[in-house]
């Protein structure tokens, strides 16, 4: 389990000055990213595959749909301007992890004043109902305003990151991995792929540009298999290929063309033993369909390489976290 780390962030300069500044981990240069969050913020967002200006384009999205274009009426009204309160963000059942950074920058965008945080945890670690994740001090209204927003990618992310340990433990010792699809929520992708990592989980391709995959359809398109996949490599010769395969006979004149991965659809477990077999390492095996947490290792048992999961990011429940403030008192210890 991690340390606590505390931090202090700046405000943002989104709005007037936008720009990280120099030594920012964002990079350098004319196509350096130009956010205006907290540079040590952007640098550990950097640090963890976030893209600094992404999450902070999230961050502004969400907190604007919250306000939509008015104030936290109920904050305002209840909560003196100049009070300040410290809050713990708290695991309320056992999980693993995700999305403490992208919380800071929703809290980054929406504070008036600079802000003190105390991370408990970290990003992928496992912990049990109770255990503080995040400690936060500012200004009160703008830690209310920003509590919502803020639980929303919290939760979620750290509910797929939940969902993916539970796959990465059932597979762990066997050599294959669980890795995750496109199927994600849109604008959120790389959130959602990001937090599979944290669980234990690799990526497949980002975006339809940076690897092909053939599938039924594009067979159908292309009037074959062999013929998809040619038709593919002629056309983007240096990106990977994968090809989508729903019985054994499409496999030879796959492997034939130097497929680098080959997707086992729907195949039965003595079916993928039967592809392992063919294949004999000359490509990459992937299955897909048919997975279970009951039936991960069996399949991981046959010698393919990865396991593709789609719920891990379209269907995984969030995990409970929630928001409390401390009550403050009194160098007496009186309540104030």
């Amino acid at each position: 389990m991690s340390t606590p780390e505390n931090l202090q962030y700046r405000l943002g300069t989104f709005i007037d000055e936008p720009g990280c500044g120099d030594g920012c981990a964002c990079g350098e240069g004319p196509s350096a990213y130009e956010c205006g969050l907290d540079e040590s913020l952007a640098a550990l967002l950097a640090e963890a595959g976030l893209d600094p200006v992404l999450v902070e384009e999230i961050a502004h999205m969400a907190v604007e749909e919250d306000l939509d274009g008015g104030v936290d009426v109920t904050s305002v009204a209840t909560v003196p301007e100049d009070a300040v309160a410290t809050g713990d963000f708290t695991a309320r059942e056992a999980g693993t992890v995700a999305g403490l950074r992208v919380a800071e920058a929703i809290l980054s965008v929406v504070c008036t004043d600079a802000f003190e945080v105390e991370r408990h945890v970290e990003d992928g670690d496992r912990v049990e109902a109770g255990r503080p994740l995040l400690s936060v001090r500012t200004r009160t209204r703008d830690l209310l305003t920003a509590e919502r927003s803020m639980l929303n990618l919290l939760c979620r992310l750290s509910g797929i990151a939940t969902a993916t340990r539970a796959w990465a433990d059932a597979l762990e010792g066997t050599g294959a991995a669980v890795r995750d699809t496109r199927k994600t929520t849109p604008g959120l992708r790389a959130l959602e792929k990001y937090a599979v990592r944290c669980g234990g989980g690799v990526n497949h391709r980002m975006s339809l540009s940076d690897a092909a995959l053939v599938k039924d359809n594009h067979v159908v398109a292309a009037g074959g298999v062999a013929e998809a996949f040619k038709a593919v490599r002629e056309r983007f010769p240096d990106l990977p290929i994968e090809v989508e395969v729903d019985r054994i006979d499409q496999i030879p004149p796959v492997l034939a063309e130097g497929a680098d991965l080959i997707m086992l659809d729907n195949f039965t477990v003595e079916a993928t033993r039967e592809a392992v077999a063919l294949v004999a390492g000359r490509a990459r095996l992937e299955s897909s369909g048919r997975l279970t947490l009951d039936n991960a290792r069996t399949y991981a048992a046959t010698g393919v390489d990865y396991l593709a999961v789609g719920s891990l990011t379209h269907s995984s429940p969030i995990l409970d976290i929630g928001l409390d403030l401390r009550e403050e008192r009194s160098e007496q210890g009186e309540p104030v």
